[in-house]
């Protein structure tokens, strides 16, 4: 009987939880779906990155909307480097979400995102013991505390590239910068030693 119950409270209050990466092109545009019902709940997060992990000369920015069964758009934002959003189906359908790199004329980028959600059950099909409700309430607590954790790892690892993308080009800069320094001291060096020589005339 108890399995029983955990099965139902499996059930009645279901997470799920999905990690991606995609590549957007120059110009490109990448769109995935969810199939919800009304009362559905469905969060995006993601990060953009530079997909070639050589920095980039522009900010890493994108567009990014989800629309629903009928093509409204439900959340919209522009040129935005990382984010979430989160709503609540009204209707039940196909619910999309794009990623659009349009706004960049040659620079290709990466987006780390993950989906969660809950996805409700008629409350008649769930057992009315507080207890159980407390538990599942505690159980979305925690899956939201684990997609937050993934989403800052997602974060850090696309800032730790930015860092040392930074990093190894100011130490080649600083390298040129010291050969151009030393050139010119042995040029001068030349230069001066050739200007106080002695000639001699026969």
């Amino acid at each position: 009987m108890a399995q029983f119950r955990v099965l139902l409270l499996l059930l009645a209050f279901l997470n799920f939880t999905l990690a991606h990466n995609v590549k957007l092109g120059a110009q490109g545009r990448e769109c995935f779906f969810e199939d919800l019902r009304r009362g559905d709940q469905m969060s995006v997060t993601y990060q953009v990155g530079d997909h070639d992990g050589q920095g980039s000369s522009g900010s890493l920015e994108i567009d990014f909307w989800i629309s629903d069964p009928m093509n409204q758009i439900v959340k919209s934002e522009k040129d935005v480097s990382f984010g979430e959003a989160s709503f609540t189906a009204v209707e039940s359908g196909r619910y999309t979400y794009c990623f659009s790199n349009e706004g960049s004329g040659y620079v290709s980028r990466e987006v780390a995102f993950n989906v969660h959600g809950v996805v409700f059950v008629d409350a008649s099909e769930t057992p009315a013991d507080p207890l159980e409700i407390e538990i599942k309430n505690l159980g979305v607590v925690v899956e939201q505390v684990k997609d937050e954790l993934e989403y800052l790892l997602v974060r850090e690892r696309m800032h730790r590239n930015t860092a040392e993308s930074t990093n190894a080009r100011v130490k080649w800069w600083s390298m040129f910068q010291l050969g151009v320094v030393a050139g010119s001291g042995i040029f001068q060096v030349y230069y001066l030693k050739r200007f106080f020589e002695v000639k001699s005339v026969v």
